[in-house]
C-alpha cells in the first residue's frame, strides 16, 4: 500500500518536461522534474493587441484588431531540504536545496547549444498542459543552515506559450491570402483597410469592389458581406 500511495503521489505532482521540436511538431526529451510542492495557484493570461492609429472617419468603433500575444503561466512553488515536507518514495529530486534548484534550471532555463535556445516544455498538472518557455525564474531563500547554505526556497516561475512551426503554419494557412474569404463589414471597415488585414496589401480594393459589384465602395454599411478572392 506504501508503495502505491508513492505512485500515486509521484503521479499527482507538477511535471516540467523539457522538449524538443522535431518535423515541426513539439516532442518531450530530457530531462525532466517533478515539484516536490504543487502550486496553489496557477495564473493564465490572454492578450489581444490592437493597431495604435484608427481608421480614418472612424466614429467611435475603435482601433483594428492587430494580433494575438503568446499566452502567458505563472505560478511559485516551494524547494524544501529540512525534511519537514514529505518527500515521493520514488522522487529524482535531490536532496539539497541547491541542487533542487539547479535541476530545475536544467529543464527551463540553461541555455541549448544545439537549438541556440533554451529548452521548450511541456507543463503538465493532471489534465492541464501548457507549452511554453521560460521567462522569469525568480528564486527566494527563506531559511539556511548556520554555514548560509539554504534550506528552503520559494520559486517563482512564468512561461510565454510556445507554438510549433507545424501548428503555426496551419493557423497561419486559415487566414492566408491563396484562400477565399468571406468577411462581415463592422462599423469603422474600409475597403483598403480589409484589404489590408486580409491581403497585406490595401491597394487591392478596386479588384474587390468589382469582384463585388460594388458601386460605391468608400462607405461600407455595417453588415455587409464581402467576399474577398484568393490572390492569383
Amino acid at each position: 500500500m506504501a508503495i502505491l500511495d508513492a505512485l500515486q503521489a509521484e503521479r499527482a505532482a507538477l511535471k516540467i518536461v523539457a522538449c524538443e521540436e522535431h518535423n515541426g511538431m513539439v516532442m518531450p526529451s530530457a530531462p525532466f522534474i517533478s515539484l516536490q510542492v504543487n502550486p496553489s495557484q496557477v495564473a493564465r493570461a490572454f492578450t489581444t493587441c490592437f493597431t495604435k492609429s484608427k481608421p480614418m472617419g472612424d466614429a467611435g468603433a475603435g482601433r483594428q484588431f492587430s494580433h494575438m500575444q503568446p499566452g502567458t503561466l505563472s505560478f511559485s512553488t516551494v524547494f524544501d531540504g529540512t525534511g519537514v515536507i514529505p518527500r515521493p518514495l520514488f522522487s529524482l529530486l535531490p536532496i539539497n536545496v541547491e541542487d533542487q534548484i539547479e535541476s530545475l534550471k536544467l529543464v527551463v532555463y540553461d541555455y541549448k547549444g544545439t537549438a541556440h535556445q533554451p529548452n521548450i516544455v511541456q507543463i503538465v498538472w493532471g489534465s492541464q498542459s501548457f507549452t511554453g518557455r521560460l521567462t522569469r525564474l525568480n528564486i527566494t531563500y527563506t531559511l539556511f543552515r548556520p554555514s548560509g547554505s539554504p534550506l528552503r526556497a520559494t520559486v517563482e516561475l512564468a512561461f510565454d506559450e510556445y507554438i510549433s512551426r507545424k501548428q503555426r503554419s496551419l493557423e497561419i494557412s486559415a487566414s492566408s491570402p491563396d484562400l477565399s474569404h468571406m468577411v462581415e463589414v463592422r462599423d469603422g471597415d474600409t475597403l483598403p483597410l480589409l484589404c489590408q488585414r486580409i491581403y497585406g496589401d490595401s491597394r487591392y480594393y478596386a479588384e474587390v469592389a468589382r469582384f463585388n459589384g460594388l458601386q460605391r465602395f468608400r462607405s461600407l454599411p455595417p453588415g455587409l458581406q464581402l467576399h474577398f478572392p484568393p490572390l492569383e
